[in-house]
């Protein structure tokens, strides 16, 4: 199972700068530092909520925004590298594979599509899908249910880009790859393992453990 935002998507930085720009249209400024400490991996409406507060009345707004200018800036597949495009192609050829992912689903399949992946990934589970965003584990279980075979928690690895990611794929009881490039190697110490990239030797040897 592959993580999106950060992951199989090269878009942290993306997705930083939308959200600056919307909360600074609202007089709260938000610095790539405090982003990056405690906001990645969070579901965009955890992110929104948290950042303008539960009742502000502008979080649907900033949130219908954030995906329109999502899809304006990488829609095209470009985020996706060769490599982590293989990786998914490879996965996909020897067993089941998923995405979840705490991003809107309006943003995820436009991506697999333009990179080639839509068929390689019979299982999107976005927020639409959940209750609870990372690091709860319910998107994992869920990815688990729906794709529909014998294979249990402890067979599945996940990887993963932030500390809520990690979290959630571990409490799913699933072995969890943290990619690095997002988050220092030191934040993602809960991982089974730290892969400097998604690329096929990394998918090779979550195969072959």
């Amino acid at each position: 199972m592959f993580d999106f935002n950060g992951t199989l998507s090269d878009d942290e930085h993306i997705l930083f700068e939308l959200l600056r720009d919307l909360f600074a249209e609202r007089n709260r400024p938000l610095s790539e530092e405090v982003y990056f400490d405690r906001l990645a991996g969070l579901s965009d409406p955890e992110i929104v909520r948290m950042w303008l507060g539960e009742d502000h009345p502008d979080v649907e707004i900033v949130l219908s925004k954030r995906i329109d200018r999502y899809r304006a800036r990488v829609a095209d597949g470009s985020t996706v590298s060769a490599a982590a495009r293989e990786a998914v192609l490879y996965a996909a050829e020897r067993v089941p594979v998923a995405v979840v992912s705490g991003a809107h689903r309006a943003e995820v399949e436009p991506v697999l599509a333009a990179a080639g992946l839509a068929a390689a990934v019979p299982v999107v589970v976005t927020v639409e899908d959940l209750e609870r965003g990372k690091p709860d584990p319910e998107g994992y279980v869920r990815a688990l249910e729906l794709l529909d075979t014998e294979i249990k928690a402890a067979d599945v690895t996940v990887f993963e880009d932030t500390e809520a990611g990690v979290a959630a794929a571990k409490a799913a009881g699933m072995r969890c790859v943290a990619v690095l490039g997002t988050l220092a190697p030191e934040r993602l110490a809960l991982a089974d393992e730290l892969a400097p990239a998604l690329d096929v030797e990394a998918v090779r040897r979550a195969l072959s453990r």
